[in-house]
């Protein structure tokens, strides 16, 4: 019998079996889905890790403080609920950790970092209101799988010296408990399945299966391939959900643990907080169903909502997500557009994903120099070419038209676009000018960062010299969930009288990183892969000195 249990071979998991592991217990992690699928989302991810202060940030002349960043996340979070006591705790532990010993930490294991470090989710309100007021989106060098990499070799000497297993394919379905506490799993053993990494596995039962641990942590992530759930869990507040969604993430991230953990005793909280990105683009080459995208924009593409009227201020690209996920649902419409110039895409596109991300993601030097190069990034130029969302034009009555062909029936309004494209570019002829976005870019190309391959010069969108011009219609992208189980900062599961569970532990995405939503509304990005490294950490430790 293992002295631990964990619920989820994603990152939070791993970590956490990891931390069990050099406290010299033994660990056992079960999980649903084949072995190809080792590191759940953040395999998938583009590497981004939230720091406070760090050498990077120094070197690109920024100036950073906890105090800032406390600023910067509370604002963002707003929490002003009762059951928001402990995500308020775990805010602030992981603030102290991000400005402290989380990057020597990580730098121990070979964990290594892009050196320009990325502007993310900036706000545009006032310096008490949501949004980073400096750069802190660290790009891990071999993103996503790079994070991975160090907790999984740990896990593997594990296994070989016999502490540690993994059991693919195994399905819980319930949490075991006796007098009161929590003693094991049990569920339902899967068909072997040669699914490949994130693709659909076969849910056919060939058995079952019951496992008894001194503890259970549950780390089983969150609901953004669920979007049935997505939809019965969305928040009053941003109107009706989406009447069409894409998935950021595999289809297996279902949420069936928050219900079989609430069955055990466990308390949720703030379930109708989440994340979901607005600049989704359908992949070409799809490895789940409704694969979507993310762009990783950069200040300058020109947003407008269906009709063809620009985003009010100030959500411009990479400024609020959930302010503009809100405005565009209040249109009564679910998508929305870039227009841009191949200027723009070259300097300002990315695209999250490791696979995306082939220089990063193979730490390939001579891949990478092409980002500084003219020319957009491979990925991007292929999406371009061969995404169903792209329209690309030499002039601005043919761009319309071809947007009007991605959306026939749709309440595009040509006269009021090229109105909009008209008056922004007047703004373009003089260093001052009233339109906050172009102030917003002119400021942005002011952080070295962003000069070099981040914003691009401002410039007219008609210029035949920043051509061809570039339309993109963007649909919702479910993505991650900021609530959940409550936790204590020891990971452990609360109850709803605020008392622990006995023998439940929870970490990462299905505890809202940390408390049942240390995010409070909004994120500030580079904090979800945070979030599972440290609350993997803080369960795995606290696990550890009690089995």
């Amino acid at each position: 019998m293992p002295d631990v249990i964990v619920v989820g071979a994603g990152l939070a998991g791993l970590v956490a079996a990891c931390e069990v592991l050099d406290a010299g217990k033994s660990v056992t992690i079960v999980e649903q889905e084949p072995a190809a699928s080792l590191g759940g989302q953040a395999w998938w991810s583009f590497g981004g890790i939230f720091l406070i202060d760090s050498p990077e940030q120094r070197r690109m002349r920024v100036r950073d403080s906890l105090e800032l960043a406390r600023q910067d996340w509370f604002g963002s979070a707003g929490f002003d609920r009762p059951e928001d006591e402990w995500p308020e705790k775990w805010a602030e532990a992981y603030l102290q950790f991000a400005a402290g010993e989380k990057r020597a930490w990580l730098h121990e294991r070979g964990v290594r970092f892009f050196p320009v470090v990325g502007w993310a989710e900036r706000g545009g309100y006032t310096a008490n209101g949501h949004g980073n007021s400096v750069p802190r989106f660290h790009i891990t060098w071999g993103t996503g799988p790079g994070v991975l990499a160090p907790f999984i070799a740990r896990f593997r000497a594990g296994v070989d010296d016999g502490r540690a297993s993994i059991l693919h394919r195994h399905r819980v379905d319930d949490l075991v408990t006796s007098d009161g506490a929590v003693t094991g799993v049990r569920g339902a053993v899967l068909a072997p399945s040669t699914a490949a990494r994130g693709e659909s596995s076969s849910r056919e039962v060939v058995g079952d299966f019951e496992l008894a641990a001194g503890a259970v942590i549950v780390t089983s992530g969150g609901i953004g391939g669920n979007h049935e759930l997505v939809r019965a869990s969305w928040p009053k507040r941003l109107g009706a959900p989406p009447a069409t969604m894409l998935s950021g993430v595999p289809e297996h991230v279902d949420g069936r643990m928050l219900a079989i953990s609430e069955r055990a005793g466990a308390r949720l909280v703030n379930t109708d907080r989440m994340w979901h990105y607005t600049e989704g683009i359908r992949n070409y080459d799809p490895v789940w169903p409704l694969h979507g995208i993310r762009i990783l924009p950069g200040p300058s593409s020109l947003w407008l909502d269906a009709t063809g009227a620009r985003l009010p201020v100030p959500l411009f690209p990479g400024f609020d997500t959930l302010g503009t996920l809100e405005h565009i649902l209040g249109t009564g419409y679910d998508y929305s557009w870039f227009v841009l110039t191949q200027a723009i895409i070259e300097k300002e596109f990315a695209l999250s994903g490791s696979e995306q991300n082939p220089d990063l993601t193979g730490k390939d030097l001579r891949l990478l120099a092409q980002r500084i190069r003219p020319g957009a990034p491979g990925p991007v130029e292929a999406f371009k070419s061969r995404g169903a969302d792209f329209v690309v034009a030499e002039t601005l009555p043919e761009l319309l038209h071809g947007m009007a062909r991605l959306e026939p029936s749709g309440p595009l309004d040509p006269a009021r676009v090229t109105r909009e494209v008209f008056a922004r570019d007047r703004e373009i002829a003089n260093t001052f000018t009233k339109d906050a976005q172009i102030t917003a870019v002119r400021g942005a190309r002011r952080y070295l960062g962003d000069k070099l391959i981040r914003a691009a010069k401002p410039h007219r969108l008609l210029d035949p010299k920043a051509g061809p011009l570039i339309a993109v219609k963007l649909h919702i992208l479910t993505r991650k969930s900021l609530g959940g189980l409550s936790t204590d900062l020891d990971g452990r599961v609360l109850d709803a009288s605020g008392s622990p569970v006995a023998g439940l532990y929870a970490a990462g995405e299905v505890s809202g990183f940390g408390g049942g939503g240390m995010h409070g509304y909004r994120a500030l990005e580079g904090t979800f892969l945070g979030g599972c490294l440290f609350s993997g950490r803080q369960a795995g430790r606290a696990v550890a000195r009690v089995v």
